[in-house]
């Protein structure tokens, strides 16, 4: 069975000039396993992210025939149950994560509280599962950590403080967006490794948004390739490099890589037609 099933789904912003459709009637489903979703920006990545956890706020607007976790359609949920969704059953590492942190609290009772929200626990309980929570995502002095507050660690710190906070209520989904873009290429794959290894050993659902091909291919299990808020075409994250649809090849090819070497990267030119064509389903 399918850990999650989207079917249908829109993202829509009313304006001045009409409505905006950010997600146009997508439709994938997510198992145990480590999917990405690629694309330029203002494809719809993170707001399918957003509408899965119904994080698109008024005069926003969601609409799918279903969104179902294990079943349970979400939309069928009211806010107050939808909190209890949040974080507990599906978690996301938002964009640039360590300026999500609350910069006025010490990191240790970020993370406590995350914990003690899904958890009938005391805070020494809290304080102990924290900790091992630290060091699960390799950061080597968790005490210290535990007492900083967000702007005392660095940029690959506070991605992987970020990791633990939506891992420790032990969710069976994790949306990454983007978690390693502001990172340099050694930390990044340290991040990389952590989220691979705690997803593999709690048989998580893993979706890794991202616009960077490479990384994708070689990080994920399956690829949606977003255009214009719609799925153009699904592959198999080993086979990224021999994708069919025009838009896919045109930023493969805009890519520079090392084993094959060009005096000049071709430039991405857009068909019409794309936007309009039907999306795919990315089904498993």
């Amino acid at each position: 069975m399918n850990l999650l099933e989207v079917e249908n789904l829109w993202v829509k912003f009313p304006t001045r000039q009409g409505v905006v459709e950010a997600v146009r009637g997508i439709s994938f489903s997510l198992g145990r396993e480590r999917l990405g979703i690629v694309g330029e920006s203002g494809s719809g990545k993170s707001m399918t992210g957003r509408a899965i956890l119904r994080l698109i706020r008024p005069p926003g607007m969601i609409e799918a025939d279903r969104i179902a976790l294990e079943g349970q359609n979400l939309l069928d949920l009211s806010e107050k149950d939808m909190r209890a969704v949040r974080g507990e059953r599906i978690s996301m590492v938002m964009q640039d994560p360590k300026f999500s942190l609350n910069p006025v609290m010490r990191v240790g009772d970020q993370i406590m509280e995350a914990y003690l929200l899904h958890n009938k626990v005391g805070k020494a309980e809290a304080r102990k599962r924290s900790l091992e929570m630290l060091e699960a995502v390799s950061i080597r002095d968790p005490e210290r950590v535990m007492r900083a507050y967000p702007h005392e660690v660095s940029g690959g710190m506070g991605q992987r403080i970020m990791i633990a906070m939506m891992l420790i209520p032990n969710p069976q989904i994790l949306i990454a967006d983007e978690p390693t873009s502001a990172l340099d290429v050694s930390v990044q794959r340290q991040v990389l490794n952590i989220m691979d290894d705690l997803v593999k050993q709690r048989g998580m659902g893993l979706i890794f948004i991202s616009h960077d091909l490479n990384l994708v291919s070689e990080f994920c299990d399956r690829v949606l390739i977003m255009y214009a808020g719609r799925i153009v075409e699904v592959c198999d994250a080993d086979k990224l490099h021999q994708a069919t649809h025009p838009y896919t090849r045109g930023l493969l090819n805009s890519l520079p890589r090392l084993d094959q070497p060009r005096a000049k990267l071709e430039v991405l030119s857009r068909d019409p037609a794309w936007s309009d064509a039907p999306s795919v389903g990315g089904r498993a």
